[in-house]
């Protein structure tokens, strides 16, 4: 309990200070419009490259539309491989379609998904499909809430077999006459169900030959499978204040389950700050791992052991169904998670778990956007780190983190002069051009970007 009060101190300490990152759900107001565009020097792992970037946002009513064009040119003007040698990369030039907002009694995506979450988060949970620029993927959420009941969907790659996860839910008290009832009639009993379809999600040993570049899969658990059943009860203290207690189950299949029991406070404060605080307490069984789906996990899911050990990864793994196979007992846990957005121009989210007896089981996620409409500046920066062993891991850049970071001045109304930092991933392919590995990549870029909001 003393490290979880801890971290949250450090997290807020942190999100006070971090330049952040586009947040979750940050889209133009409706029936207007932006277009951003920018040109400048990038350098990739100390290789220098000319970028150019178009970036259009357009809000019809609930309807809206981003495009992410981003083109990287090498000193002889030609354009990077990695930028279009897939067929998603051409796909990803549409960085999302949308309609309506996560929430909303109907809401749809189609695109990047940055943060997608299930439920109340113990099988996916943060989801980010794209953690590296040069494998972009483009997916889609799907909800819709139809008082009494309704559903969220999650699909994590068109372009070829991902995770995909369900969960269906109804409110039963609503079809009764206890629904006149508010305290009680919001009663909310869920069930859920995730698979990742990708051929390397249950793989626990494979050997892979550097010079022939060819992958031999030797022991393979099948794809992963996760069932899930969960109940909640927001009650409505007030207006503007509301207070959520649930309960999770979850069952990996083949391995281990776990529950949590946790407790959401929302408050919403006349449009001007909007606070959100989330404190789970979870215990796992065996061979299960909470949250499995998480920010990082398309980096997680195989590591293409180069050295035919089978013990590539500096945490002796290949794949996280390796980790979970071999995991046994990793003790009971905590997760605490803070939002705050004042203004809808300063946004902070940090969130951090550990669980008891594993020592390289932290997770910590920060995301803050600190942007005045009419600011003279910006900054916005988001940290992923993951399998964090102690305090002093974490903010080392390693095969474990992702970061991105912008920090920028407007000399002019609709110009933005800035420096951009990513800390990603790039792609280890085999002879098939099948992706097996990513390796740390870093991208340090000054921009010069010219920022024009227009009404619709």
């Amino acid at each position: 309990m003393k490290k979880l009060l801890f971290m949250a101190v450090l997290t807020i300490t942190f999100l006070q200070v971090i330049n952040a990152q586009q947040f979750p759900s940050f889209y133009p107001a409706p029936n207007q419009g932006g277009l951003q565009g920018g040109m400048g020097m990038t350098w990739i792992d100390g290789k220098p490259y000319y970028s150019l970037h178009i970036r259009p946002e357009l809000s019809f009513s609930n309807w809206g539309l981003g495009l992410d064009v981003n083109l990287d040119f090498d000193t002889q003007g030609k354009v990077r491989h990695e930028n279009f040698n897939e067929f998603s990369d051409y796909l990803s030039l549409i960085r999302y379609v949308r309609y309506g907002y996560k929430g909303d009694s109907f809401y749809g995506r189609l695109g990047a998904l940055d943060y997608a979450t299930l439920g109340h988060g113990s099988i996916i949970y943060m989801y980010n499909n794209s953690p590296s620029f040069d494998v972009r993927k483009v997916g889609l959420e799907l909800d819709m809430d139809l008082g009494k009941f309704g559903f969220e969907t999650v699909y994590g790659n068109f372009g070829q077999a991902g995770v995909a996860g369900m969960r269906g839910y109804v409110r039963p008290l609503k079809f009764t006459s206890l629904a006149e009832f508010p305290v009680i009639s919001n009663l909310e009993i869920g069930a859920s169900f995730a698979e990742d379809f990708n051929k390397y999600s249950g793989v626990t040993k494979a050997e892979f030959n550097d010079s022939t570049k060819q992958l031999n899969v030797l022991e393979d658990m099948g794809k992963t499978k996760i069932v899930g059943a969960d109940i909640g009860l927001p009650i409505h203290i007030t207006d503007m204040f509301t207070a959520t207690p649930y309960f999770d189950y979850a069952k990996i299949v083949n391995f281990g389950h776990g529950t949590a029991l946790g407790l959401k406070l929302d408050l919403h404060g006349l449009g001007l700050v909007t606070a959100q605080a989330k404190l789970e307490r979870r215990f796992n069984g065996n061979n299960y791992l909470p949250s499995y789906f998480n920010s990082l996990y398309e980096i997680e899911r195989f590591m293409v052991d180069k050295s035919g050990k089978n013990t590539n990864t500096k945490d002796g793994y290949i794949s996280k169904a390796e980790r979970l196979q071999n995991l046994g007992d990793p003790g009971n846990g905590y997760y605490g998670e803070l939002l705050i957005r004042i203004f809808n121009a300063f946004d902070v989210l940090g969130s951090y778990q550990r669980l008891d007896k594993d020592p390289k089981s932290g997770i910590l996620h920060l995301v803050t956007d600190i942007s005045p409409k009419d600011g003279s500046y910006v900054a916005r920066a988001g940290y992923d780190k993951i399998k964090i062993e102690d305090e002093k891991d974490l903010f080392k850049l390693d095969d474990r983190s992702y970061l991105y970071a912008e920090v920028g001045y407007k000399p002019l109304p609709f110009m933005l002069v800035s420096i951009v930092y990513n800390w990603t991933f790039s792609p280890v392919r085999d002879a098939n051009d099948n992706v097996v590995d990513f390796v740390p990549q870093k991208k340090i870029e000054p921009r010069v970007s010219f920022v024009y909001p227009f009404p619709m």
